[in-house]
């Protein structure tokens, strides 16, 4: 049923719908900036907190991807707590709680100390820190949605929450070029040492700024009209997961564009740039500058696909992103390895990689907490190729064989004992000899050197000179486009489907799970898939089978929601 527009009297005790979409936008950018300034120093993260010379560092790599997923896993928790005070007690109170909680997490990782003596401690408490930011973003998300949509027109609701859904990527622009700014202006060594906390101790200033805005906000109408009829509901967990009409809503959402768009999404602004640093050996101030400019991309297409929306209807938009993003995301990371690194795939071309060990010694190397020690020759050879982006096959050696690496119609072979045994500085010298030796191999199958040049040298010039910018371009431009037209809409589509004395805790907790779990653990998952499988392309299967599952629901179970009263 198309909902009425509220009369001149109930528009004049409204906060202006231009301050509203502001003010929860700014406010849930900056929320965004404090989550994504973690997720966009990965690569520092584990070189500094986990120790990546012991462990090696495709395995530091997905410890400090654990810790981003840390505060992933903890967003559901965050959407029932700020759910039910904000289906209680308004909407207002709770996403302003948000904010605080996230300022003080963020700025407190830019106080750990990062010496080698407190390396344990300072990575237990980053994982409680991450927890709390992932709390907070949990209650963050459907307070600004739901507050924007019951301010608004139902004939502009969707792109009025394309702004709120836009959010994410005025965060991740801000973190980014905070990192690369801040980066560029110390130089790498500077920033290394010191200089990487500044992004952090920056969320102080923005956390005043956003809680000054929202003070200056009233509660939400369709919440001040319940509150005025007594209708608040009660027991908002028990009527959204123990009443099936409510349930069967939060489940539909799930399978029908949650999870799909947390794959997607993650996928296309974050795995793009974990594969463009670690297995194209981009260096990070690239991999920022590419992010950048397609996070650029995608602010106006948030808006304009959630408009859209508002034309012809949520589910078309919705299925037609998520066809789009099954369709279009091998193609696109396939342009971005020929575009970054053309040398490294003409190697493998003429001269594929192939280890021989013995059975049982290659293990899945997905270490959640960091801590496991690889210690086989096929472990440690199968980190360093995946690490350079190269692509291999796993052969069973024979008998009484050592553990070597073969390169396919060349004459080159690496021998390689294992480690099994050694421990500290020994281990480690072991590991640092076997790659040694594996680069060796590598130099004289003819595959280039990894690049590790200062970003001020020329040789670092040189390498930005071979990319082919317009087919990395056009690689992030299938996945913006696909991406943004999943999510512009979906705010619009969440709030219209869950009545209003409970829409706060049933939005917020599916999204969280499917963005926040289903999406959150897309980057480690991936990466884990790859360096097992030798592939590096494999972990992509992660987005498309979601996608899949995504449009079969939201083609057959997903309501059309256009135009619903929010009463």
């Amino acid at each position: 049923m198309a909902e009425a527009a509220p009369d001149a009297a109930e528009k004049s005790e409204r906060t202006p719908l231009r301050t509203v979409v502001v003010a929860s936008s700014a406010g849930t950018a900056f929320e965004w900036y404090d989550f994504f300034v973690y997720g966009s120093l990965t690569k520092l993260f584990a070189d500094k907190f986990f120790n990546a010379a012991e462990i090696g560092e495709a395995n530091a790599t997905l410890a400090a991807l654990a810790v981003f997923a840390a505060g992933l896993l903890f967003r559901p928790l965050g959407a029932l707590i700020f759910g039910r005070l904000g289906d209680r007690f308004g909407r207002k109170g709770a996403f302003l709680a948000t904010v605080v909680i996230m300022g003080g997490a963020t700025f407190a990782i830019g106080l750990l100390p990062d010496s080698k003596e407190l390396m344990g401690v300072s990575a237990i408490a980053l994982v409680v820190l991450r927890i709390l930011q992932g709390m907070a973003v949990g209650g963050e998300y459907g307070g600004a949605a739901i507050y924007v949509a019951e301010h608004c027109e139902p004939h502009h609701r969707g792109a009025s929450t394309g702004w709120i859904q836009s959010s994410a990527a005025f965060g991740l622009v801000g973190a980014l070029a905070m990192v690369l700014g801040v980066r560029t202006l110390l130089g790498e060594a500077q920033f290394f040492a010191w200089g990487w906390r500044i992004p952090f101790l920056a969320s102080a200033f923005l956390v005043a700024i956003s809680v000054w805005m929202r003070l200056r906000l009233n509660e939400s109408p369709a919440f001040e009209k319940m509150k005025a009829e007594g209708t608040i509901s009660r027991a908002p967990y028990k009527e959204v997961f123990l009443e099936w009409k409510n349930l069967k809503l939060v489940l539909i959402a799930i399978v029908s564009f949650l999870m799909a768009q947390g794959a997607i999404w993650w996928c296309a602004f974050s795995y793009s740039q974990i594969f463009l640093e670690r297995f194209m050996d981009v260096p990070s101030v690239w991999t920022n500058l590419f992010l950048l400019g397609a996070t650029f991309l995608s602010i106006p297409l948030y808006v304009f696909f959630g408009a859209l929306s508002d034309r012809i209807g949520r589910k078309p938009v919705l299925i037609a992103g998520m066809v789009l993003s099954v369709v279009a995301i091998f193609p696109a990371f396939k342009a971005f390895s020929e575009g970054a690194n053309r040398p490294l795939i003409a190697a493998q071309a003429e001269a594929p990689a192939e280890i021989h060990a013995k059975a049982g010694t290659c293990s899945f190397q997905f270490d959640l907490l960091g801590g496991r020690k690889y210690e086989t020759a096929c472990d440690i050879a199968r980190s360093y190729l995946t690490d350079s982006g190269i692509n291999y096959t796993i052969h069973e050696a024979v008998e009484g064989q050592p553990t070597t690496i073969r390169f396919v119609s060349t004459e080159v072979s690496v021998d390689l004992a294992d480690g099994v045994g050694l421990t500290g500085d020994n281990l480690k010298t072991h590991k640092v000899g076997l790659d040694a030796k594996v680069a060796a191999g590598l130099k004289a199958a003819n595959y280039p050197s990894p690049m590790k040049a200062p970003s001020n040298s020329a040789e670092f010039d040189a390498q930005a000179a071979t990319f082919d910018w317009p087919l990395i371009f056009i690689g992030f431009t299938l996945m913006v486009v696909a991406a943004t037209a999943l999510y512009g809409p979906m705010a619009a589509a969440l709030v219209e489907l869950f009545p209003t004395r409970v829409r706060y805790t049933a939005l917020s907790v599916p999204y969280h799970v499917g963005i926040g779990w289903v999406g959150g653990f897309m980057p480690m998952t991936a990466y884990a898939i790859a360096t097992s499988t030798g592939d590096v392309f494999a972990g992509l299967w992660y987005p498309v089978v979601f996608g899949v599952i995504g449009i079969v629901c939201c083609l057959f179970l997903f309501p059309e929601t256009k135009g619903r009263s929010l009463d």
